[in-house]
């Protein structure tokens, strides 16, 4: 697993939230009253901010905002919403989950209208620094089928 630099880990845990926030309207409108997303995105921005690491905290998060996905539709923008904010917290405990908050965040924008995925993924790409940029997004693959899209997460060497 490649190993980051603390600033690109906090760099990359801002654009997993960021990432995951703009998705997480998808969650709330459906589960108005489930805070668990947006707590784990919250959770994720504090320890950007502070540098404060407590795993019971970061992993709480997680492992919440997980749980609401799995109390969300199957296959549903709301459930990709959810793990998004999830990923994004765990950002915090090792970087690469910073890819799952942007590859989520895209199967929540697939989910919800196809048609925005690309325009989404450019906006992803947009806010990472240039030195994270190619690494991060050639890992992210959208594929066009007749069906609609798939987006893949490229794993394999320094994943």
């Amino acid at each position: 697993m490649k190993r980051y630099s603390r600033q690109d880990q906090t760099t990359m845990a801002v654009w997993a939230a960021y990432c995951a926030e703009r998705v997480l309207p998808l969650f709330e409108s459906v589960y108005p009253e489930d805070d668990r997303p947006r707590r784990a995105i919250e959770a994720c921005r504090a320890w950007a901010e502070t540098g404060v690491f407590r795993m019971v905290d970061i992993r709480g998060a997680s492992l919440a905002a997980h749980a609401a996905a799995r109390d969300a539709k199957k296959g549903s923008a709301a459930q990709f919403a959810a793990r998004a904010a999830g990923q994004a917290v765990a950002t915090a405990h090792v970087p690469q989950h910073a890819y799952g908050a942007a590859y989520y965040a895209l199967k929540a924008v697939a989910a919800a209208n196809p048609a925005n995925v690309a325009r989404e993924r450019e906006w992803q790409a947009e806010q990472l620094p240039e030195g994270l940029r190619e690494e991060i997004m050639e890992r992210i693959i959208i594929l066009e089928r007749s069906g609609g899209v798939s987006i893949k997460l490229r794993k394999g060497e320094g994943f």
